[in-house]
């Protein structure tokens, strides 16, 4: 018999998580194993399986549930591939990137989401992912590339950054636009370099910092 949490996770991925069109088994069985409550803030721990983009801090978010699910679907992450991860939060995308895939790294800028994130992921036992402290737009150094990328927080435009982190045949995954209507965007780097996009679906959440819309001035 499940117990109340068990059915609450079970509940999110049949009524929030597959209504929106996640059908892949593969991901879905990964939102049912990775116990989303244990990456949730403690005060917010009853609404870990709500509807909600759920604060943690630095004017930062949780993804929703549904919007994690088209994440991970829209990468279609194959084992032994390498993952880079640009905001890790509480690291609970990390989790399920990692259960999908090879190897994560992970990059979060704020020191104590960082750290937190890897008492986390250790507590679950997720050993193929490392969580770098490094802002990801100014001084992440990175010399290798990866079959996949997914930016955790909106762009105002694609960073030039970005397309260098992707190696060819791979993909990448960002939030682009200005909000309130940003574009969950997947783009494809073809084995020849040439780059192609494909718009998702709308989102609103945070802008990384230094990604921000610029500035416009009025009257």
């Amino acid at each position: 018999m499940l117990t109340t949490t068990e059915q609450a996770r079970q509940n999110m991925v049949e009524n929030q998580v597959r209504t929106w069109e996640v059908l892949d088994t593969r991901v879905l069985d990964v939102l049912r194993d990775v116990r989303r409550e244990d990456f949730v803030p403690a005060r917010h721990r009853n609404l870990a399986f709500a509807d909600l983009a759920l604060p943690i801090g630095h004017d930062e978010v949780m993804l929703k549930p549904v919007i994690e699910g088209r994440v991970l679907q829209a990468l279609a992450l194959q084992p032994g591939e390498k993952v880079l991860e640009i905001g890790t939060g509480t690291g609970f995308l990390t989790a399920c990137l990692a259960r999908l895939a090879g190897n994560v790294t992970s990059v979060e800028q704020h020191a104590d989401l960082a750290e937190g994130a890897r008492a986390r992921l250790a507590a679950a036992q997720v050993r193929n992912a490392k969580v770098v402290t490094a802002d990801a737009l100014l001084d992440f150094e990175c010399n290798e590339t990866f079959d996949a990328v997914v930016i955790g927080g909106a762009t105002w435009s694609l960073p030039e950054c970005a397309r260098g982190w992707v190696k060819p045949g791979g993909r990448l995954l960002a939030i682009v636009g200005e909000s309130p209507a940003q574009q969950v965007t997947l783009y494809k780097r073809a084995p020849d370099s040439r780059w192609s996009s494909e718009s998702l679906f709308e989102t609103d959440v945070p802008y990384l910092r230094h990604a921000e819309p610029p500035r416009r001035f009025t009257l």
